[in-house]
């Protein structure tokens, strides 16, 4: 098994991965916004590095399950 259809499983059936995907989607598009602009004030480079930080965190925490998975699953 493919790691996208291994991440596409556990959205469909691990309610906590698709909350973390979900909330790392958010994060993302959330970024995308701040970094259109030319100028960042402090409040919001402050802003950006906290969103890349939660959102590296979404990620890392869905690759231990990915791990997870195919630990439970071997012949995946």
């Amino acid at each position: 098994m493919k790691e996208q259809e291994i991440i596409e499983s556990l959205k469909q059936g691990n309610e906590e991965f698709r909350k973390i995907y979900d909330e790392h989607h958010t994060l993302d598009g959330l970024l995308a916004e701040i970094d259109k602009k030319v100028y960042l004030t402090q409040e919001e480079e402050l802003e950006r590095k906290t969103l890349q930080k939660k959102k590296l965190s979404k990620k890392d925490k869905m690759a231990e399950m990915v791990r997870d998975y195919k630990k439970a699953h071997p012949s995946a």
